[in-house]
């Protein structure tokens, strides 16, 4: 079943959670002279027009990118995420959100490497226009991210950072991953591997986390937001992770800084909160 689509939900909190984090990570690969590999398992469109029809149908950037767009005092790591989406728009006014491919893609170096896979064909396209063909840094497969892993680790550079971020409609995705993670960590176990989550009402979800820790990685750090209470109904996204395998040493530095601004901003209720574990040796 391919019928989700990340248009609906571009900018919402959980890309701010997400894409904040992501570029903390992108930031610290860069530290080093030596090339990294980049890989987006579920790369998704690419960019978001945030007046498109989709977009407007749920408006779930207002509540994300929306209200921190114009905010002036934020934490640097924020800062450092609301300019990179301010470079995509080229101007004052919000209206286009790059996903994750483009914002890996805006942090490139000459000599590193992305890979992008997405098996939706509307979305498949849209992720082919969104970069141009003198781009030879990046290339773009319509196929499995999943399976795509196993022979893309370990990378001649031996540094990757990977980003898996599936659509979660379908139990046997977590199932995926978990199969996938532990092959991955047998070919390449110093690999960066940052997981995306929804935090949602389903048990599969609720246990992913454990199950990612059963894996036994080198080191690892969990953390999430919830920006309103779980609805009543069970239905519904009330916010989302990252479990980051083989962690920055600086990340919960940052984090412990970015975290409390993002729940006081994007927090809906007065059950906003969020949480931050780790084990770094």
């Amino acid at each position: 079943m391919l019928s989700y689509r990340h248009a609906f939900h571009a900018g919402n909190h959980a890309d701010v959670l997400k894409h904040v984090v992501l570029i903390a990570l992108l930031d610290y690969f860069k530290q080093k002279d030596k090339p990294f590999l980049a890989i987006d398992t579920h790369a998704g469109a690419g960019r978001y027009a945030l007046d498109s029809e989709h977009a407007q149908k749920l408006g779930e950037y207002r509540q994300g990118i929306g209200r921190l767009w114009r905010a002036d005092d934020l934490p640097s790591a924020l800062t450092r995420y609301v300019d990179a989406v301010r470079d995509f728009n080229r101007g004052a006014e919000l209206h286009y959100y790059p996903g994750s491919p483009v914002l890996i893609q805006s942090q490139l170096r000459a000599d590193d490497r992305l890979r992008l896979f997405e098996m939706h064909p509307t979305d498949y396209g849209f992720l082919e226009k969104a970069f141009p063909a003198r781009e030879t840094r990046v290339g773009i497969s319509r196929e499995d991210g999943f399976a795509a892993l196993r022979a893309l680790l370990p990378p001649p550079s031996r540094r990757a950072l990977v980003l898996i971020d599936p659509a979660y409609e379908r139990r046997d995705e977590y199932r995926f991953l978990i199969d996938a993670m532990k092959d991955s960590l047998k070919r390449f176990p110093a690999g960066c591997y940052a997981i995306w989550y929804p935090r949602v009402q389903k048990t599969e979800a609720k246990q992913l986390v454990e199950r990612l820790q059963k894996l036994a990685p080198p080191a690892w750090l969990h953390v999430w937001l919830d920006v309103t209470r779980p609805s009543r109904d069970g239905f519904g996204m009330h916010g989302s992770g990252l479990f980051i395998i083989n962690p920055p040493w600086t990340l919960p530095q940052t984090l412990a800084e970015v975290m409390p601004v993002l729940q006081a901003r994007l927090g809906l209720d007065d059950d906003a909160r969020f949480g931050v574990d780790q084990h770094i040796p």
